[in-house]
């Protein structure tokens, strides 16, 4: 760039150090030193002086003729202007002299540049996965959930009637359960909490308990819906379940009877269910364009209004739901193919905080665990995966590959990768989130339950100690658990 049409506000100075053209930053020590240009004290002016020598001053010029000037009369006009202090030439005189010019040395300023803090360089984005397997016979049905990461670090997809796990440890993949044509197929998978059970919602409206390390059956959750069972959500030892029949249902899994309460108030599927990282607060989303927000303290009371907010802003289905894990009370929603928007809700009070019409149907959210920053997978037109910057919702990224609608995501459990899956029959594996083990600051967790990291230890230990201990009932432990 040329220095003349700089825009910088400091002056580039060329120097022998190793930064050429590299703006150079002065320190000012005090009023008075290195200064950019002198400015003339107003007290050291003469101002009488100067304004007569603009008016009358110069009028008696050129009217002699110098050469009849004798040379007395010229001595006294000298003494005379010396006496009355006119003998200047100049029109503005200053009494006070300008400052030195500042002596720059260019090694002070290269001590400078390396003392100050370097900037932090922006994160690198890969555009493209970082790997891609094959999914086939994956079922294309925006109000399904077919794909959850557990904190074991596997990985569970339902392809057609059958469970497949991927061990992102080694990169393994083993077959866990093929339901019956008349049961299936699948229509949703969630993982528990410990990593080790597995939940499976079935076409026919049962719910299957897996566990995987002993790869077997642990019960078959019956009775609670009509139609097949969309939408899984955990909270420690309580399992909700959301059907077509518009049901919400939390299940306790330890005990015989497992259905403890029941939600009403969608009139279609349920399509989406996400508990909030405290476990009090539950949100669902429908078919129906409306999005529940259930307390569970209200919920167990005897008041006749179960949910505590309705919210009817968005026009069409709501699946993609996502509780932000920095702020305890905030939940982020998508809406489908004539809706478009993402919005954040203040779950306290039920204000809408924020609304971003994406351009195409939201299908997923994923909230970053290092960043302030979303992510969002989309239908029609582009099929991308986009992450947003929190709360300026401006694009980071938008990632491209998948050739269908990106029905699904789920997040590894450091955070950093995230798998997508899509009716183009491939399942994606992005790093959008950072490298493992990089040296981001973590985004602050929301506020946890008291005990709650009891609970999840305990919720390994209570299954298993109903599983060993005689059951006084006629029928076996496990018929109907």
């Amino acid at each position: 760039m040329d220095a003349r049409t700089s825009n910088s506000s400091y002056p580039i100075i060329k120097t022998g150090s190793h930064y050429p053209l590299q703006p150079q930053f002065i320190r000012r020590n005090s009023n008075k030193e290195n200064l950019d240009r002198f400015i003339p004290n107003r007290s050291a002016m003469d101002f009488d002086y100067a304004h007569y020598m603009l008016t009358e001053g110069n009028k008696g010029k050129g009217k002699e003729n110098p050469a009849l000037i004798s040379p007395s009369r010229e001595a006294y006009r000298k003494m005379l202007a010396e006496a009355l202090n006119v003998n200047r030439t100049r029109i503005l005189a200053f009494k006070n002299k300008a400052p030195e010019p500042v002596n720059l040395n260019p090694h002070h300023f290269s001590t400078l540049i390396r003392d100050s803090k370097p900037a932090k360089p922006p994160r690198v984005i890969p555009q493209t996965s970082e790997k891609t397997l094959d999914a086939p016979d994956l079922v294309n049905d925006y109000y399904l959930n077919l794909l959850d990461w557990g904190s074991s670090n596997v990985l569970a997809i339902a392809l057609g009637s059958t469970v497949y796990l991927w061990d992102a440890t080694n990169s393994s993949t083993s077959e866990l359960v093929t339901v019956d044509d008349e049961d299936g197929p699948i229509s949703s998978v969630s993982w528990a909490p410990d990593g080790r059970h597995i939940a499976i919602g079935l076409n026919n409206s049962e719910v299957q308990l897996w566990d995987i390390i002993s790869d077997r059956q642990l019960r078959t959750l019956r009775g609670g819906h009509r139609q097949r069972v969309g939408s899984l959500a955990w909270n420690n030892y309580i399992l909700t379940t959301g059907g077509l029949d518009g049901g919400i249902i939390n299940n306790d899994v330890r005990i015989r009877s497992h259905i403890v309460e029941i939600y009403k108030g969608h009139q279609q599927e349920v399509c989406g269910l996400k508990w909030s990282p405290s476990g009090s607060q539950l949100a669902s989303g429908g078919n129906d364009s409306l999005l529940y927000i259930w307390d569970r303290a209200l919920a167990s009371s005897s008041s006749s209004r179960q949910w505590l907010h309705r919210l009817e802003d968005h026009t069409s289905a709501v699946k993609a739901l996502a509780w932000c894990p920095f702020q305890g009370n905030m939940l982020a929603s998508g809406g489908g193919s004539d809706d478009h928007c993402i919005k954040f809700w203040n779950t306290h009070t039920g204000a809408c905080l924020n609304s971003i019409d994406t351009g195409s149907q939201v299908c997923s959210l994923l909230w970053s665990k290092k960043e302030r920053e979303l992510l969002s997978s989309h239908g029609f037109t582009e099929n991308q995966i986009t992450l947003w910057k929190y709360p300026s919702m401006v694009k980071m990224a938008e990632l491209t590959g998948h050739t269908s609608r990106v029905l699904f995501m789920a997040q590894s459990p450091d955070g950093c990768t995230v798998a997508s899956a899509s009716p183009d029959e491939t399942l994606r594996f992005w790093n959008v989130f950072g490298a493992p083990g990089a040296a981001a600051k973590a985004v602050p967790k929301a506020r946890a339950k008291p005990f709650s990291n009891v609970s999840r230890t305990r919720f390994a230990f209570e299954i298993m100690e109903y599983l060993f201990v005689p059951n006084s009932c006629s029928s076996p432990p496990l018929e109907g658990f």
